[in-house]
């Protein structure tokens, strides 16, 4: 038995979903788009593309998809050199790869971000593999980063725990048929996340840790 942990990191493992809103905030602003920061928020977790059509709608100018998408991004390198990472992060991780759990990262994040990321996170000898945006062809709330996340554990849905902290992280687990776990450090409601699909729900990651043998990691592992 593969039994495989898998995380989002942005607003799950590393603190950084108002960063995030803050950059595309000023991002769509410069390009002429006056888009309320609680509109963006709700909003972090799609893709860029997918990002900027859920806020701008399909019959935007397109043209300027990629100027914005690439403001975004250079505003948001600022932080990089001081991202923080969720209380308990990385303290969970290593819980779960304890018990033998092949942690994998599903993220869109890439590149030089992730680079960053992980370095917040500081927990390399706890992870597996990543999944990152490079790797597929559709974001998240399709279910193909999850579907990939568990290739690379060598798990199926029925040996897999997904942990995100937005709708379309709980709309892609429940599309791949994996259990998920919402945490309530990326801001977004619970009423949503359970709405959206999720099974449990916690404040952050230390609270998963400490509820952990109560959690559906407990109940998968015994199904094995």
């Amino acid at each position: 038995m593969a039994r495989a942990a898998l995380f989002d990191v942005d607003g799950t493992l590393v603190d950084t979903n108002y960063l995030h809103v803050g950059a595309w905030w000023e991002a769509f602003r410069q390009a002429g788009h006056d888009v309320p920061m609680t509109e963006v928020h709700q909003a972090i977790g799609l893709s860029s593309a997918d990002l900027i059509e859920h806020i701008l709608g399909a019959g935007r100018d397109q043209a300027q998809d990629a100027r914005i998408s690439s403001t975004h991004s250079a505003l948001y390198a600022t932080y990089f050199e001081r991202l923080p990472a969720v209380n308990g992060a990385a303290a969970l991780l290593r819980a779960l790869a304890a018990r033998g759990w092949r942690v994998v990262l599903a993220t869109s994040a890439s590149g030089p971000e992730l680079k960053a990321l992980r370095r917040a996170l500081d927990a390399d000898d706890a992870i597996t593999d990543t999944a990152s945006a490079d790797d597929v062809d559709r974001g998240k709330p399709a279910p193909t980063p999850i579907r990939h996340a568990m290739d690379l554990a060598g798990s199926t849905a029925e040996e897999s725990v997904y942990v995100g902290d937005s709708v379309w992280d709980m709309q892609a687990a429940t599309r791949a048929s994996v259990p998920a776990i919402a945490l309530l450090s990326g801001g977004i409601a619970r009423d949503a996340l359970v709405e959206a699909g999720a099974a449990e729900v916690y404040g952050d990651p230390a609270n998963l840790l400490t509820n952990l043998d109560r959690s559906a990691f407990t109940r998968v592992g015994a199904a094995g």
